[in-house]
């Protein structure tokens, strides 16, 4: 995803002179041929995330579409602030592209790792749409998608990807269908493979979105009998207001899975941590089988 994010950028900078790149010295190599053609557009502020933010706001009462890269951890949590300020208070978009997701970078330590991102994003209102794609085709869709327009946007890469692309999945895109009432099975991101793995055997319908935010709710009131599941790769439970604000009026039952609230305080790899974390294909049947009372189907 990436290789993606970096290729599709690359080329928005050659081809819309609005498009603008800011960077805190993340991928800044990278970018280093693009950087040499439009000096003008593409900034590195160095080890300054915060600033980062703030010239990226800068960029967009200009008129300009800024592009903001780094790590979740330092794109989202450190500069927070900057972000509720100098984008949100000023009603100014940007694209804040992110790589790193919950733990991609676990073997670097918890400075690295951001579970929290896309609660943070839900602090700050309605106003932000937030693109979790689960596989690199996808990347370049909403990548070009997100350069269009002058809203707040977040993209979330990962390294955890999914066999197959689904671009148009900003709504709920059933995989597969279960019985009459069969319960729902919502997997965000690069979630998705392993939720379809996890359910195999059961009576249950699947559905996939890269769009949490906002979420597709009218989706949702179609799909949803008395069971939902919520498979997210980042903080267990971040769209269960969201779900239990659609279905109010519905009795149902809500099963949120996602990264656990506890620092493990372990490095590992992504693996590791998907498996502590109960995220890869077993835990997660264990899970959802528990919760609905049966194993397999």
């Amino acid at each position: 995803m990436r290789t993606a994010f970096i290729d599709t950028t690359t080329a928005l900078l050659d081809e819309d002179p609005r498009t603008a790149l800011v960077l805190a010295d993340i991928s800044a190599s990278q970018f280093a041929p693009v950087g040499r053609r439009h000096p003008d557009r593409v900034l590195n502020v160095g080890i300054r995330e915060q600033l980062m933010i703030g010239v990226a706001g800068g960029l967009a009462l200009t008129g300009l579409r800024p592009i903001a890269h780094s790590y979740a951890t330092f794109l989202v949590d450190r500069a927070y602030e900057q972000i509720k300020l100098d984008l949100e208070h000023q009603g100014v978009g940007a694209v804040l592209v992110s790589i790193g997701a919950s733990y991609d970078g676990s073997a670097e330590g918890r400075t690295h790792q951001s579970p929290g991102d896309v609660a943070l994003f839900d602090s700050l209102g309605d106003g932000w749409t937030v693109r979790v794609p689960g596989h690199p085709d996808e990347v370049r869709t909403l990548l070009r998608d997100a350069a269009t327009s002058d809203d707040p946007i977040y993209l979330r890469l990962s390294e955890q990807r999914n066999t197959d692309a689904y671009p148009d999945a900003a709504r709920l895109r059933v995989l597969r269908r279960g019985g009459a009432n069969a319960p729902l099975v919502v997997a965000v991101g690069p979630m998705l493979d392993p939720t379809v793995a996890a359910t195999e055997g059961m009576d249950v319908t699947v559905a996939y979105t890269h769009t949490p935010r906002p979420f597709d709710t009218r989706g949702l009131r179609a799909l949803a009998a008395t069971d939902v599941v919520l498979v997210e790769p980042y903080l267990a439970g971040t769209s269960s207001a969201v779900v239990s604000r659609t279905l109010a009026d519905v009795p149902h039952r809500l099963l949120a899975l996602g990264v656990g609230q506890t620092d493990l305080r372990r490095y590992g790899d992504p693996a590791d941590h998907a498996r502590w974390h109960g995220l890869d294909a077993d835990g997660l049947r264990r899970s959802i089988s528990a919760f609905l009372g049966s194993l397999g189907g």
